[in-house]
């Protein structure tokens, strides 16, 4: 059968996400398709927590235990709008959500079959026979069923897809009828095969097996990395080897935000990337203000390159909750530790600051605080609420942490309603777990779907650092996601390593890729690029949500 028409095939191999938040991720990539705000279709391959997923048309028997007694068992249970009865999914276990347009939307079995199809073939390739067979849906061994397919259209683009067991722990189909079978055996690849099978075995045969299938011309993969780089020394006597060959001063080694040196292989810093120090004027005033309200900001505790540009225009980027974060992520100075409790007098402080600035347009930003039991979301909407009361002509953009997926944090501070909500990509997705601790791509574009649904007036922002060791297509790749999943406006900007102990500059990108990757993502449909070497995800943003009002 044959796909509609769509600009090319973008398959995204996750890792680990909770099924909640790929349940939204795979809404906001449908919708982008049925709404026409993008044209690629999409293959998005994960593995899950413990999860019983209960079909539209489920017979609520095959689920063998209650649905508290399977909580209590570490798993979660979702009613979903798929065909199908009741399925299992979980660690070991490779799904796949189908994003794509048909030429039919009435086809659903061809479609269906197709599935089955593809899995039959991948199955092969890794030398499993299996096959179709009347009467089921699925893909069959002479172990069992090791597929299970489910899938819906609507507004003519598919939903959902397929889950293989690869090295699934197979005690919990014990706990129910799987798909409401209940006199056939279900088996995994690794108990086919008499070996563990790892999940990116089979991405790596079923990816080409997709394309080929639906007649796909061009199938951009990425894929999730799941070993740590190198990106950063990993303990003092290597800083102190470093320090003592005479590359660094001593300031830089002892932590100082500092651009001279280079780490072995480093490339030298062109001209275009040169910043002019100017401490005078209102940089003055504007570390005095923040020194006498004890305010943090991002400018300083980042080491932000556009500083002294900003300060010197009286606007600056706060950063609340204090100035030790939970999380060490490789590219950035912010310190790492365990922080202080919060300060209960910091929203009305911060909304004096911004009066006394005179600012008609804020940016508040924080550490992370995965060690509060809410993120720290309701102290971020008590800080919005307050510059509001305080200011009311004040326009509030906050950029602000994952939370960790918890959807319940995110719509306390959407309550508050910011003018614009701005989270973080930060780079590729091959590169996250190498670059962004705890952090996960998936994660990221889910909290940007859900913060636009959850308030449809803000405006929704990201950002990525580029010079980590990303290649141009995926960059590319990655304004496709986010203009997939609704974000409206996007920085990108150079990496710039703060210390000798952070990751090493890959390469310094030039202005003219900047300016196409600018020009790439406003073509795409996303509404503002801001998109420079000295680029960073408060620079010019004002500017750029008066420039999509």
């Amino acid at each position: 059968m044959r796909m509609g028409p769509a600009s090319q095939l973008r398959t995204r191999w996750l890792g680990r996400l909770p099924y909640e938040e790929a349940w939204d991720l795979q809404r906001a990539f449908h919708e982008g398709r049925s709404t026409g705000r993008s044209m690629d279709d999409y293959l998005l391959l994960l593995e899950h927590p413990p999860t019983f997923t209960v079909g539209r048309n489920a017979d609520g028997s095959n689920l063998l235990l209650s649905e508290e007694a399977l909580t209590q068992r570490g798993a979660e249970v979702f009613h979903v709008d798929r065909g199908g009865d009741v399925t299992f999914h979980g660690p070991g276990q490779l799904v796949g959500y189908g994003i794509a347009g048909l030429d039919d939307a009435k086809r659903v079995v061809p479609y269906v079959r197709s599935i089955e199809e593809i899995l039959i073939a991948a199955l092969a390739d890794l030398g499993v026979e299996a096959w179709a067979e009347e009467g089921y849906t699925g893909v069959w061994t002479d172990r069992g069923k090791v597929a299970a397919i489910g899938v819906r259209v609507s507004g003519g683009v598919t939903m959902h897809g397929f889950a293989v067991n690869v090295s699934t722990d197979m005690d919990w189909f014990k706990l129910m009828n799987p798909c409401g079978i209940t006199d056939r055996a279900v088996t995994s690849l690794s108990e086919i095969l008499g070996r563990v099978v790892v999940i990116e075995e089979l991405v790596e045969v079923l990816t080409p097996r997709w394309e080929e299938h639906f007649g796909y011309a061009n199938n951009e993969v990425q894929l999730a990395a799941f070993s740590r780089g190198t990106g950063r020394p990993r303990d003092k006597y290597a800083v102190d080897k470093m320090v003592a060959s005479g590359a660094f001063s001593p300031a830089e080694s002892a932590g100082n935000v500092t651009f001279k040196g280079r780490l072995p292989g480093e490339p030298r810093r062109p001209d275009w990337m040169r910043v002019r120090a100017r401490l005078d004027g209102e940089y003055v005033a504007m570390k005095s203000l923040m020194d006498r309200l004890n305010l943090n900001t991002v400018c300083q505790e980042a080491g932000c390159p556009n500083i002294y540009e900003c300060w010197q225009s009286g606007t600056a980027t706060i950063m609340i909750f204090g100035e030790v974060c939970t999380r060490a992520c490789s590219f950035c100075d912010v310190k790492t530790g365990k922080p202080d409790a919060l300060d209960p007098g910091e929203p009305a402080r911060v909304a004096e600051a911004v009066g006394a600035m005179g600012l008609k347009y804020a940016v508040i930003t924080s550490v992370d605080r995965d060690d509060l039991e809410d993120g720290g979301s309701e102290a971020f909407a008590e800080t919005i609420r307050q510059i509001h009361e305080l200011n009311p002509e004040t326009k509030v953009e906050v950029l602000i942490p994952d939370f960790q997926g918890v959807k319940g944090h995110l719509k306390i501070l959407m309550g508050a309603e910011p003018e614009v909500l701005n989270h973080n990509t930060e780079t590729v997705l091959r590169l996250q777990r190498d670059v962004r601790t705890r952090a996960n791509y998936g994660r990221s574009l889910a909290l940007l779907a859900r913060a636009k649904w959850m308030r449809p007036e803000s405006a929704v922002k990201s950002g990525l650092i580029v010079g980590l060791g990303e290649r141009r297509e995926e960059v590319l790749g990655a304004l496709a996601d986010l203009n997939a999943v609704g974000v409206e406006i996007i920085t990108i900007g150079q990496y710039l390593r703060p210390t000798i102990r952070h990751r090493a500059i890959d390469r310094y990108v030039h202005p003219d890729e900047f300016d196409e990757y600018r020009i790439f993502g406003e073509a795409i449909g996303i509404q503002k690029v801001e998109s420079g070497p000295l680029v960073r995800s408060s620079y010019h943003a004002a500017e750029s949500a008066v420039a999509i009002t």
